[in-house]
């Protein structure tokens, strides 16, 4: 981010995916990663949109509690990285049994390591 470029890092409802035809375009249209904790589906968006989030956590991680700082995590980890995107996208992240016993900071490596993976990110200064 430039000195002139001020973005907030506020986590907006308008960045966040809600309409289960959005969940289920990006699933048909867009493209997959795996990579630890979580899976990725996304879709890039015109350059005029701002970047969505939508969490998926099933039962199978765990209790009402675990689910719930399971998406916690990948909000945050959203909203402290979303800068660093080189275009809008819309994406959907689906938590796996093992975020469970993770920390913040292995849920955002696995986090970087698949949108690096998937040249998403910025190329670093």
């Amino acid at each position: 981010m430039t000195a002139g470029e001020s973005r907030s890092l506020k986590f907006t409802p308008n960045m966040r995916l809600r309409r289960g035809a959005d969940f289920a375009r990006i699933k048909a249209r867009g493209a997959r990663l795996v990579k630890g904790c979580l899976i990725a589906n996304w879709m890039e968006m015109p350059e005029a949109s701002e970047s969505r989030l939508g969490v998926i956590t099933s039962r199978k991680v765990g209790g009402s509690v675990i689910r719930s700082r399971a998406r916690r995590l990948l909000r945050e980890v959203f909203r402290l990285n979303r800068n660093r995107l080189r275009c809008p996208i819309d994406l959907v992240v689906i938590a796996r049994r093992s975020i469970a016993d993770l920390k913040y900071a292995e849920v955002e490596a696995d986090f970087l390591n698949v949108l690096q993976r998937a040249k998403l990110l910025k190329p670093a200064p």
